[in-house]
């Protein structure tokens, strides 16, 4: 049972290393790498792995009985630590499993704390919603944050969905009464059960007598759920370093080590460490660890310029070795030349410390990093981690400006056409950060509407709304996306195609954006407006859910066939016509598309030149059929009209209109 910063529901996509050895991560040039891939089943797959790893705690059978029926709201209450996070999505995860939810289909997601940021909330029967308040600290937003939640505990109890909020620690006096009923209080799993099932899960070969020293009794009781998910990963990466021994208890002694003594052993060093250049190089090392020599070297002399450290006037050959610096710090280089410690995750507690204690060379340290991340030497690898140890270290002190100015300037530094991996780790990490997340939402937010944007930035958020924030708030991606898509340019280009791929895999989604769009149309001064451009090739035959939703088709159309110039949707005419052709149930979307023309003859005649310039263009007999068929249909569509009866077309039946409409 863990809890872990978090994005929603689902594992964190960026890599972080806090173990041994090296990582790699690849990543491709841009959100097109993704295509095809399905955002829920990537929610899914995490959520299996977290539950494979779950001990559920006291009092979680009680709360997921009470979630089973439809309409049910549940809150959790816990001790800071508990893993309240994490029992809060099985509890929604196993609706899922047990209740045969078809994965594929069944919407799963974390809404808004604040409602400056909650777009208005469309609730089908089955969905699963995840309201995590545990981050809220003070009294009055907790207040602000309840008025939110009664409204979405009502549309969700009338609608059959399910919801499960985390409640904060501290501010029981704060709480509405009415939620009482619906609390339900969970304990503390035992500690032992939680790592032996995370070494268990990792194939380690152990007794269970191997856990049961003293001082493992004390973690086991005392920490909380993620070091103790932590203390098992560390084992694990002993244990695949193959620097620690080849037994269970050299592994978990290491382990042991670095979760309790770290902290103290990197405060004892930095403290005897008194120098300039050792101190620098101890920092060089933990941020670049798994680098080659040469380039640790590179960095630490970087390092020491950008904090102005004056060099000694002696030759470097009169100076201490760089092997001999590394020695006296209790760093190796390995058979292949590259950089580590030689305790097991020192680095990470090196990083942490330096943060944490010299606040006065926080810029000069982005500054620093914004240059070394172009080091020659670098792998792709080398440089993310880079940019995710900076990242996690900015995140933690508070400065997620940090993090975002270094996004910023590696993704308008890149190559054209080109996704800077760095900008786009960095960015996943910010919107997957518990705290900050909302943070970074709100930049990708005002950015996409700024007047000015640079196409390298524009590039890394299209593929970080794309990869990451339409798995965990995909409303707010599709905003966003919208945005990005209606702007000039390359990168707009890409942002268009993401977008349009999102709206075609979540019917959900679809009709969000065809109800934004429609709505912009109608203020575009220009018939060939971004916005109209953009709702038309939405509503190609290619670009609709399958099978296609025909009452949010028949609104779109509609507010197509109102905007001139009629040459502007011929193409999407044609193609339903193609589709219609080949396959006989798209021939529905020709009857909605007449039924759409609300009373205009002019769009009808319009329909009428179209078909027959389709038609004549080939002799397949499936495309007169087709073109007789659609010709019968608008005559008699006209006959109705020019006789005033009333239409009765069922087809064009609309459907409420949802979304973010900011």
């Amino acid at each position: 049972m863990t809890e872990g910063d978090h994005v929603t529901v689902n594992h964190p996509r960026g890599p972080v290393h806090s173990g041994e050895g090296q990582q790699h991560i690849y990543y491709g040039a841009g959100w097109t790498t993704r295509r095809g891939v399905t955002p829920l089943r990537i929610v899914h797959d995490d959520r299996l792995r977290l539950a494979n790893r779950f001990t559920p705690p006291p009092g979680f059978r009680i709360a997921a009985d009470r979630l089973e029926k439809p309409g049910s709201v549940v809150l959790v209450n816990a001790e800071p630590g508990n893993g309240r996070r994490a029992a809060a999505i099985m509890l929604l995860h196993g609706l899922g499993e047990d209740g045969g939810t078809d994965e594929e289909d069944a919407r799963f997601e974390e809404l808004p704390v604040s409602d400056k940021d909650a777009a208005p909330l469309a609730v089908g029967g089955g969905d699963r919603f995840l309201l995590d308040l545990s981050g809220i600290a003070d009294e009055e937003t907790y207040i602000q944050a309840q008025r939110l939640l009664a409204v979405r505990r009502s549309q969700v109890q009338e609608a059959g969905a399910h919801m499960v909020v985390v409640l904060p620690a501290g501010l029981e006096h704060a709480r509405v009464p009415d939620l009482e009923p619906h609390t339900v209080m969970l304990g503390r799993p035992r500690g032992v059960a939680v790592v032996t099932r995370h070494l268990r899960m990792d194939r380690m070969n152990f007794r269970s007598t191997d856990l049961r020293s003293a001082e493992l009794r004390s973690v086991f009781d005392r920490s909380p759920m993620r070091e103790l998910a932590r203390l098992a990963g560390l084992v694990r990466a002993a244990r695949d370093s193959g620097r620690f021994g080849t037994d269970f208890a050299g592994w978990l002694d290491q382990a042991m080590h670095a979760v309790t003594d770290r902290a103290a052993e990197v405060a004892r060093q930095v403290t005897a460490t008194t120098t300039t250049p050792d101190r620098a190089l101890l920092l060089a090392t933990a941020m670049f660890e798994g680098a080659r020599a040469d380039t640790v070297y590179a960095a630490w002399r970087g390092l020491m310029r950008t904090v102005k450290h004056e060099e000694e006037a002696t030759t470097e050959l009169a100076r201490m070795d760089f092997g001999e610096r590394l020695a006296t710090l209790g760093i190796e280089r390995d058979p292949e030349g590259r950089i580590r410690f030689d305790r097991l995750a020192y680095a990470d507690a090196v990083r942490t410390y330096f943060w944490a204690n010299f606040p006065g060379v926080r810029d000069d340290l982005r500054d620093w990093i914004r240059d070394a991340a172009e080091l020659r030497g670098l792998t792709t690898d080398d440089r993310v981690n880079i940019v995710l140890r900076f990242g996690e270290r900015a995140l933690a002190v508070g400065r997620p400006a940090h993090l975002f100015d270094l996004v910023g300037h590696w993704a308008d530094g890149a190559t054209r056409g080109v996704c800077d991996p760095r900008a786009l780790a960095g960015l996943e990490l910010g919107l997957s950060h518990e705290r900050f997340g909302i943070w970074f939402r709100r930049q990708l937010y005002h950015r996409a509407r700024s007047g000015s944007l640079e196409d390298g930035l524009a590039r890394v958020m299209t593929a970080a709304c794309f990869q990451s924030l339409v798995v965990t708030h995909p409303d707010q991606a599709v905003v966003r996306l919208h945005y990005l898509a209606v702007r000039e340019g390359e990168a707009a280009h890409e942002a268009r195609q993401a977008l349009l791929d999102i709206a075609r895999g979540d019917r959900r989604l679809y009709r969000l954006l065809i109800d934004r769009l429609r709505a912009r149309t109608q203020l575009e001064s220009s018939g060939t407006g971004p916005h109209l451009q953009l709702l038309v090739e939405l509503l190609r035959s290619d670009r609709a859910p399958d099978p296609p939703p025909w009452p949010d088709l028949f609104l779109g159309w509609e507010a197509v066939f109102s905007q001139p110039p009629a040459e502007f949707w011929i193409p999407m005419v044609r193609d339903w016509l193609n589709a219609a052709a080949a396959d006989s149930t798209r021939g529905l979307g020709l009857e909605v598309m007449v039924g759409a023309t609300a009373g205009r003859p002019a769009a009808l005649h319009r329909l009428y030149a179209i078909a027959c310039g389709w038609a004549a263009g080939s002799r397949d007999p499936s495309r007169a059929a087709v073109a007789s068929h659609f010709w019968q249909r608008i005559d008699g569509t006209q006959y109705t009209r020019t006789d005033g009866s009333e239409r009765t077309d069922d087809t064009g039946a609309g459907s409420p209109t949802t979304g973010e409409a900011r």
